[in-house]
Order: structure tokens, then C-alpha cells, then sequence
């Protein structure tokens, strides 16, 4: 077994990793960035090692940076969480070659099912098929176009070495191919490291559903049961369970068999996720996630078994702990994404910033896997996840009872989060009779208006008015009750509850109102496309800049119609809540 393990990552899964490391009396190894150099990670590791710079790519992507880090601290397994490097076949050789191991599978099985079109082409080769698509990479929007005419609209646009919803776009008909495909690509760089798309057709009303599977070195896989994951925003999953609701068993275990001979058909070892599109009674392959997947504890709560101990075990040589006749499933559990983004009106803004207030759900059947606690900042430079809030319950109806109890505990302030959507998803009667698939969220679900935790001018998808929460207790009867109001900031008298102004706003004060020709971004990020130029007539709602921020891209959109007098950004600007980037008279 092994004596040390560095971690590869940050947030929440160096955390998840690093308490395995402890149950196992193993000394865990964190690495962390200049922003992340009191980070939970970093607090909780038995040591920790700098690796300099701000963005992913200036810290938990310099290669070299953490090379050094291995061998300075003596690391003999290296585990590589989910992002970053999870997926990165060279990463895995760079480690094995020092002699030191790689808590995941083959480099040769992360080369083949990391390539999305070569997964493609070994799960048709042991008679798993996909949706139709291409093998090939895609070089011009023309080709999108095609592919589009012969086997009908809309067309999904995928990066081909990504995962996670990231780097995918839809175009709907020709008009849209150009600037999805651009987006698509940009989106894979900058969050995989590679640009290289390809293309499939886009199903309606799929439901996403994924078998974890694990296999040793000794010729042993088994699957452990399904997730759903068909509570989805933008492509990205927001809220999983375990067992699938409504799910035929037959199907159950055909999908199971077939994930197992994908695993098989590229000499897999260590943990993976083979995912499915299921709809109208038929399933169809989409990819093999080659790491640890973000929603593995709805499989840990239903079977008893943590993944992640099972993960260095088998990197270590011992074969599996269980059998497929040994796996069994028990209960229901849920797990729900703690994103720092604002779901008002279903929008999804990014809401980097400081958590002023953190009250974690407790309780029966309650786990909270978090990277962040109160007083820690959440930065615009890396991913969104907050933490995960998981339940456990004897059935369906039981895990949802509590998951509601569980969110109306749960209390965040500083920034926004997904809680919001989580309890419309949850309270939803077609949630509850599992009648949703991975398009219900944008077009069934109706997400209640809020204020962001900042008041800033202009919005994502919508013009807004500035808003500030106000707090009162009141007594109506005798009663006691705790309210809370976002009003928009001109109205009312007296104090308004201000959470902290993110860390590089250059105004800490509310951007110009809606509907003023003063366009404002809402969040920091960075400005990666410019959609006009001065003296260009726009119409309300006319997208104007592309902002990017927390890994995501966010259309900021005109809040009345005119001509653009004044363009004050440039591509790659650095950006802060309310700043001004364009204007329109």
C-alpha cells in the first residue's frame, strides 16, 4: 500500500481524497495556487506545496510545477481527482515514468476514451452503439451543416476530449453552426487544454443515465448500479440519483452488461463512468468518463462501497472487494450541486466572491462534501462547485422528503448558489413522478426570481434592475417569522444587507440600472469575444460581449435599443461586477 499520495487538484475533491488518504493511514499531499494558499485542501492535508500562479493553467495545470512538488515530497501515487489532469494520458505516463503511481486507469485507456470519437468507434466495436455522429474532427462549420441536413436538427457540437457538459454547444439549423462551433472550441481550450470538436445528433427529451463501474488489475469489472443525471442546466448536470427512477430493471441490466464490455474492450482498470442516452425504450452509448465522476456518492450511499478507497486499493495492486454478486443496491439517495452561480429566472450567473455565512445541513441521512467554509473566498479563476450536498433515504419518496429538509437548512450568503433550483427541482410534481429529462430544467421548470449578492448593473439573458436583500423578523398573531426581500436598491429606507464585493471589482457599488444604455457585466471574468462596434444599431436583448467566468460563457446582453456610441473593453480585458463595457444612446 501506499505511504504518501499527493492530490493532484483542489476544492471539494482534494478534500474527499484527502480524508480517504486519513481513513487509510495514508499522509495526503496537497499542492495549491497563489489563490488557494489558505484554501480547505490546503488546511486539511497532513503537508501542502505551492505551486504558484492564479488560473488553472498558471498552477494545477503546470506540469513542471507539479512534477517538482512529487518529488520534493516524496510521493509514491499520485491521485488526480476529476478535472484538470484526470483525463490527461500524458500527465499519466509523465507520473508512471518517475515510478510513482497514477490513482486512475491505463494511459492507453485514457488515450482511447479520452477521444471521444475513438470511444466512439471501440464501444460500436464490442457492439455498444451511439447516436448517430462522426469520427472525425470537425475542421469547418460546413461540415456541421451537412451533417445537419442529411440526419435532421438540432446537432450537438462536442468537445473531443472533454466531459461534463463542458465544450458542448447545439445549434438548431444552419444560422447557428458558425457561432456554436466557436464557442464549442473555445470552451474545450480553455478548460481541457484542446480545441478539437466533433458531432452527433441531438435528442429531444433523452434521459442522461450512467453505470460506475471499476475494475482491478487481476481481470475483475463490475458495474455498481446506475445514476440519473438528467436534472441538467446548459448541458451540466445539476442534481443525480440513485437508482434511476422509472427505469425498467431489464434495461437496468443490459446497460450494466454494456458498460462492462466497453470497460473491457480497452483493458480498463480503476474506477470509471460509462454514460447512456436513454429515450423511447432504447439507450445509446455516449461516452466513458476515465476518472472519478463528481456524483460518485449517490453509488457510495446506496452500496456501502467508497469509491475512492476502492480507487487506491486497485492503483495498489489488491483486487476488487466485491463481486457483481456481491453489489447490491439499498435505498435511494440524491445528491445535489452546490454551485456558485445565481439560478434567478433560470439564468445560471456566475457568483464568485466571499462566503460571509456557511450553515451546513445535518441530520439523519445527510453528507455535505464541500471544498470551501465560511470566510473562504470562492475565485472567478476555477470551477464552480462549492460542495455537494448528498441524502440517503429507505425509498425515493423518503430521500426527497429529506433533501427538501436538508435544502431548507442549508443557508449561503456572500454568494449565490444553485439551492434555489434545487429545492423548484426537488418540490416538482413531475420531478417526483421522474417524468423530466435533460432538456426539463430550461424548459419546464420555472425558477423564482432573486436578487444577486451583489447589486450590479446589467445581467446574463436579461436586463434586471439592480436588487439589495433587506432582512426583517416580524410577528404576525404571535408567530414568529424570518423574511427576506430583494427590492430593488432605490426603494424602501433604511439599511440593506451588502454581502462583499468580490475580490478585483473595480466598483464595489451597483452597476447603471437596466434600460439606462449603460451596459454592465454582473460578475468578474474575462472578456473573450466583442459582438459589436461603435456605431452598430443594436435592439434590446441583442447579445453585445461574451464574458467568461468560473469556466463558463455568459452572453451580456443590450438593455434597450440604439446605437453603440462606445465600446470600452477589448478582448481579454479583466472585468469586475458593474463595470461598464459598453454603451448604447
Amino acid at each position: 500500500m501506499f505511504s504518501k499520495i499527493l492530490i493532484a487538484n483542489r476544492g471539494e475533491i482534494a478534500v474527499r481524497v484527502i480524508r480517504a488518504c486519513r481513513d487509510m493511514g495514508i499522509t495526503s499531499v496537497a499542492v495549491y495556487s497563489e489563490l488557494d494558499r489558505n484554501a480547505m485542501h490546503v488546511r486539511l492535508a497532513d503537508e501542502a506545496y505551492s505551486i504558484g500562479g492564479e488560473t488553472a493553467a498558471e498552477s494545477y495545470l503546470n506540469v513542471d510545477a507539479i512534477v517538482s512538488v512529487i518529488e520534493s515530497s516524496g510521493a509514491d501515487a499520485v491521485h488526480p481527482g476529476y478535472g484538470f489532469f484526470s483525463e490527461n494520458a500524458d500527465f499519466a505516463r509523465r507520473i508512471t515514468d518517475l515510478g510513482v503511481t497514477f490513482i486512475g486507469p491505463p494511459p492507453e485507456a485514457i488515450e482511447i476514451m479520452g477521444d471521444k470519437i475513438s470511444a466512439r468507434n471501440a464501444a460500436e466495436k464490442v457492439g455498444v452503439h451511439s447516436v448517430p455522429g462522426t469520427s472525425e474532427i470537425i475542421t469547418s462549420p460546413e461540415e456541421v451543416i451537412l451533417f445537419g441536413t442529411e440526419h435532421g436538427w438540432p446537432v450537438a457540437i462536442k468537445a473531443a476530449y472533454g466531459g461534463g457538459g463542458r465544450g458542448m454547444k447545439v445549434a438548431h439549423g444552419p444560422e447557428e453552426v458558425p457561432d456554436a462551433l466557436e464557442s464549442a472550441q473555445r470552451e474545450a481550450l480553455s478548460y481541457f487544454g484542446r480545441d478539437e470538436c466533433y458531432m452527433e445528433r441531438y435528442l429531444t427529451h433523452p434521459r442522461h443515465i450512467e453505470m460506475q463501474i471499476i475494475g482491478d488489475a487481476h481481470g475483475n469489472i463490475v458495474w455498481l448500479g446506475e445514476r440519473d443525471c438528467s436534472a441538467q442546466r446548459r448541458h451540466q448536470k445539476l442534481l443525480e440519483e440513485s437508482p434511476a427512477p422509472d427505469f425498467p430493471d431489464e434495461i437496468r441490466r443490459a446497460m450494466g452488461k454494456a458498460a462492462v464490455a466497453v470497460a473491457r474492450g480497452c483493458d480498463y482498470r480503476n474506477a470509471g463512468t460509462v454514460e447512456f442516452l436513454y429515450q423511447d425504450g432504447q439507450f445509446h452509448y455516449l461516452e466513458m468518463n476515465t476518472r472519478l465522476q463528481v456524483e460518485h456518492p449517490v453509488t457510495e450511499l446506496v452500496t456501502g462501497i467508497d469509491l475512492v478507497v476502492e480507487q487506491i486499493r486497485v492503483a495498489a495492486g489488491e483486487p476488487l472487494s466485491v463481486d457483481q454478486a456481491g453489489v447490491e443496491s439499498r435505498g435511494h439517495a440524491i445528491e445535489a450541486r452546490i454551485n456558485a452561480e445565481d439560478p434567478s429566472g433560470g439564468r445560471f450567473t456566475p457568483s464568485p466572491g466571499h462566503i460571509d455565512v456557511l450553515r451546513v445541513p445535518q441530520g439523519p441521512g445527510v453528507r455535505w462534501d464541500a471544498g470551501y467554509q465560511q470566510g473562504d473566498e470562492v475565485s472567478q479563476f476555477y470551477d464552480n462547485l462549492v460542495a455537494k450536498l448528498i441524502v440517503w433515504g429507505t425509498d425515493r419518496d423518503n430521500a426527497l422528503a429529506r433533501m427538501r429538509r436538508a435544502l431548507s437548512e442549508l443557508k449561503v450568503e456572500g454568494i449565490a448558489t444553485t439551492a434555489a433550483a434545487h429545492e423548484a427541482i426537488v418540490s416538482h410534481p413531475d420531478f417526483a413522478a421522474g417524468e423530466h429529462s435533460t432538456k426539463w430544467v430550461e424548459s419546464h421548470l420555472e425558477i423564482p426570481e432573486g436578487g444577486p449578492p451583489a447589486g450590479a448593473g446589467g445581467s446574463v439573458e436579461s436586463g434586471e434592475p439592480a436588487r439589495v436583500r433587506r432582512d426583517a423578523v416580524v410577528e404576525v398573531n404571535g408567530k414568529r417569522f424570518e423574511v427576506s426581500a430583494w427590492v430593488p436598491e432605490t426603494s424602501g429606507s433604511g439599511p440593506a444587507e451588502r454581502p462583499r464585493s468580490r475580490r478585483g471589482s473595480s466598483s464595489g457599488a451597483a452597476g447603471p440600472a437596466a434600460g439606462s444604455g449603460r451596459v454592465a457585466v454582473p460578475m468578474q471574468g474575462k472578456i473573450i469575444k466583442i459582438l459589436v462596434a461603435e456605431g452598430d444599431t443594436v435592439e434590446a436583448g441583442d447579445p453585445v460581449v461574451v464574458l467568461e467566468a468560473m469556466k463558463m460563457e455568459n452572453q451580456i446582453k443590450a438593455d434597450r435599443s440604439g446605437t453603440v456610441t462606445e465600446v470600452k473593453v477589448a478582448l481579454e480585458d479583466s472585468v469586475g461586477a458593474g463595470d461598464v463595457v459598453v454603451v448604447i444612446e
